[in-house]
Formats: structure tokens, sequence, C-alpha cells
């Protein structure tokens, strides 16, 4: 049976694995040996999906777009992850993620972001379990992000900007497994994206393949039929995309649409395709396809949206791209803004610049009248409108 998941290793075909220090491997193997048999406890489930219910306010309600619809030609859905509580899909995640870390005895949660949404998901869950949060930050996205900022210190999380390199996410990361590596007993890495060593890729994805089950069932009910046409998600590291495709993965029958940011222009020097201009490298822990100079050093991604400029994608996303399972679509800023604003203006929705990237996949590529199209609406727009502001000079 042809599957497009893990394997036992943490690979994806070729991509994935764990290419960690020696002071890691303690930590990752630890997690590596449990996180499915805790996933699994009765219990468990039942605190996540209590969780899920009562505190993020899943499930995510499927929303019939009427005028995008319209204007397409096409029946678009809009899975509306922005309606969780923080305003993003991240949470299901971070859920998952604190429950782990408390069965493992730890007390002190430590995290990377880039749009600050996986922060602020990560300090809100850590106040809800009375536990420590560090969250790294590039200095850059400090900047861009400042109400993100201000909501993880008002979470009581300690927020510390990385400042180095492009002073970004991939830099972010750095520091966080820095920091990893120095408290190795008592601290749980809350990783935001399905990216680094096994068994992360793996976990990320099952905690938000909740997006994906509950699409399977709201179609059904609206449909008649669990099976979309098309799943589109907007991919960074890729942990929305994961958690969309997570069940249409092997039924060959729907298409995936892996959704990157072009920045200004795919081949302008500025841009995050990484499915253009990568090859295969490691990048925090996982072998998978990274944008590098010839001597394999990183190169600095770029997109307007600060959840998308990571040089990478996960292995899993990598996988889809290698295969062929998933199309892979390259966005620029301006088309990106353009679509952001046009589903402001058709559905009375603002979306996160993330998210408006898998939009302007409308733009690209013609659906049949008859297709049932899934867009993942990621995440909402508060966190961006100073970049709205600025680009569209309001």
């Amino acid at each position: 049976m042809k599957t497009y998941h893990a394997d036992e290793k943490g690979y994806y075909g070729k991509f994935g694995g764990a290419y960690i220090p020696e002071m890691l491997y303690p930590n990752v193997e630890e997690l590596r040996q449990r996180y499915l048999t805790i996933m699994n406890e009765a219990s468990f489930k039942d605190e996540f999906d209590q969780l899920l219910r009562d505190y993020v306010g899943r499930p995510s309600p499927l929303y019939y777009a009427k005028r995008l619809s319209e204007k397409y030609n096409s029946r678009i859905y809009l899975k509306r992850e922005d309606l969780n509580h923080t305003g993003a899909h991240k949470v299901n995640n971070t859920i998952g993620q604190i429950l782990m870390a408390k069965r493992l005895g730890k007390k002190r949660i430590i995290a990377e972001t880039g749009a600050g949404q996986h922060g602020v998901a990560t300090a809100t869950v850590c106040a809800l379990a009375g536990i420590e949060c560090i969250v790294y930050m590039g200095e850059i996205d400090i900047k861009r992000q400042a109400p993100n900022v201000a909501r993880m210190k008002m979470l009581g999380a300690k927020v510390v900007p990385a400042t180095s390199g492009s002073k970004t996410l991939k830099d972010a990361t750095n520091e966080a497994i820095r920091d990893w590596i120095n408290n190795p007993i008592d601290t749980h890495y809350i990783i935001g994206s399905v990216v680094g060593p096994h068994p992360y890729p793996d976990m990320v994805a099952r905690f938000q393949s909740v997006i994906s089950e509950e699409i399977k069932w709201q179609l059904k009910e609206k449909e008649g039929k669990e099976d979309p046409d098309y799943v589109i998600a907007c991919v960074g590291g890729g942990s929305n995309a994961a958690g969309a495709f997570y069940h249409f993965l092997d039924n060959e029958k729907v298409g995936l649409i892996a959704v990157e940011a072009a920045g200004k222009g795919i081949h302008s020097g500025e841009s995050a395709a990484t499915s253009v201009l990568g090859n295969d490298g490691i990048i925090h822990g996982s072998r998978t396809l990274l944008m590098q100079t010839e001597d394999g050093q990183i190169t600095e991604p770029y997109s307007i949206s600060a959840g998308l400029d990571y040089p990478g994608v996960g292995p899993l996303h990598a996988h889809l791209y290698e295969s062929k399972r998933a199309e892979f679509i390259s966005i620029t800023d301006d088309e990106a803004m353009t679509s952001g604003l046009e589903l402001c203006q058709l559905e009375g929705i603002i979306p996160a610049i993330e998210s408006s990237h898998a939009l302007a996949a409308l733009q690209q590529k013609e659906f049949g009248a008859d297709d049932i199209v899934v867009i993942n609406l990621s995440g909402r727009g508060d966190k961006d409108l100073n970049t709205y502001i600025d680009y569209f000079k309001l």
C-alpha cells in the first residue's frame, strides 16, 4: 500500500529523519519512543478533544464562500481556522504539545516564532498549564509583528530576540535549538511547524490533522460527499497544509495544492519559493528541500508574510513535491495582497497574509464549475493590519 505518511524512522520517501547533535539525542529519542503511545491514551485524547472544543472553539466552520465562488465559477469553501482562539491553526498543535510536555514531566517550554502566531499559541497554552515559557523571535519579526509580541508578554512569556543572520524565523529556530541543547532535562521544545527532527513533523501533522478530519464530515453534511476535488493551503514550514491535507494524502482523487511565497518574484533573489529554488539539504534536524548556495550555505528567504519566509519546507511537503502528489504554486507579494483585499471585499473576512497566498491560487489555476475547492484559511489578518495599511496606503 503506497502511503505519503511518515515511516517508523520518520522518513517521507528520502526526506525526514533526525539529524541532530549528540547533546539533543536523549530529548528527541524520549519523545520519539513515547509520542505515539501518549497520543493514543484515552485520557490524552479526551483532554485534547475537550480543550479543542471548549477552549479553542472547534470545530472551525467550513464556510461556503458564495461571492468568491461566483467570481471564480467554482464551489469554494473556506476552512475557518482564523476563528480559532488565538486567531490561527497554530493552537491545535500547541494544545497537543503542552499535554505531551506535561506527561513527559517537563517544567519549561521553549518555542520559535516567525509571524508570532505560534509564539502566541505557545504562550497561551503555557499560561493555561502554568508552565514557564520562552519564545525566540527574529529581531525583524519582532518589529513587524508588534501586536503579537505584546500578546505574548501579556500571556506571561519571555520574548527573546534573535539578532544573527537574517533576524527572522530561521535564526529564531537556531536560538531555540541552542537553548534546548543547554537545558536538555527539564525543557520541551514546542516546534510550531512540520519541520525539525523526527518525530516532530509527524507529531505536529497528527495534531493538525483535526483540520482535514473536520473537513470530511463537514463536506459530507453540505455536499453529500466527504472528499473535495481540491484542497489548497499555504506552505512555509507547512503545518496548516499538513493538517488540511492529512486525511486526503493517500487518496489521489483529491488534488492537493501547496502555495509558497514567491516574494518579489521567484528569481528576484527575494523569494521563499523552496520547491522551485531548493534542493536536498539538512536544516533544523531533517533532510528536506532547502534554498541554499552551491557550497551549502542557506539562502536568506524573503516574503511580505512573516510566516512564509522560511528557507525550506517540512519533509512531508518535500516528498509531496518530488513525488508530484501535490502541485506547488508560487505567489508573489503583490498577488497575495490583492487576493487578501479581494476576500475582505467579497466575503467580509480579513485574512492573514499567509492565507492570502493560498487564496491567490484562484488567480493562477482554473477550476471547473462543479469542482469543490476547500481553501484552508489558516489565520486572521489582525496581526497584519500594519502591513496591509502600508501596502494599500489605507
